[in-house]
């Protein structure tokens, strides 16, 4: 089992989560929808100077689950390059 944490630009939000429910059906995962931080390009703070906001989705998946987790990201950066858009996973254990 892995938490996958995907941070990205709510502006891909939508695309995201719909493609993460079509790829994995009965996904389960917990968002934050609003975020403040600073990436590698620019900041996003909600403010009249950095008005974009990021989110932050997170979710335990199988392993076989998280290389879908995967493809769904690396698909939707494909189809908005400009977009900061990450995936991290840590292997999660339930007690």
């Amino acid at each position: 089992m892995y938490r996958a944490e995907i941070i990205s630009n709510q502006s891909v939000q939508e695309d995201l989560i719909e493609l993460l429910e079509e790829n994995i059906p009965g996904i389960q995962y917990t968002l934050i929808p609003e975020i403040h931080g600073r990436g590698t390009k620019t900041k996003k703070l909600g403010d009249t100077i950095w008005p974009e906001m990021n989110f932050v989705l997170f979710s335990y998946v199988q392993d076989d689950e998280a290389v879908k987790v995967k493809e769904v990201v690396s698909a939707v950066k494909k189809r908005f390059p400009n977009e900061g858009i990450s995936v991290f996973f840590t292997k999660g254990e339930e007690i």
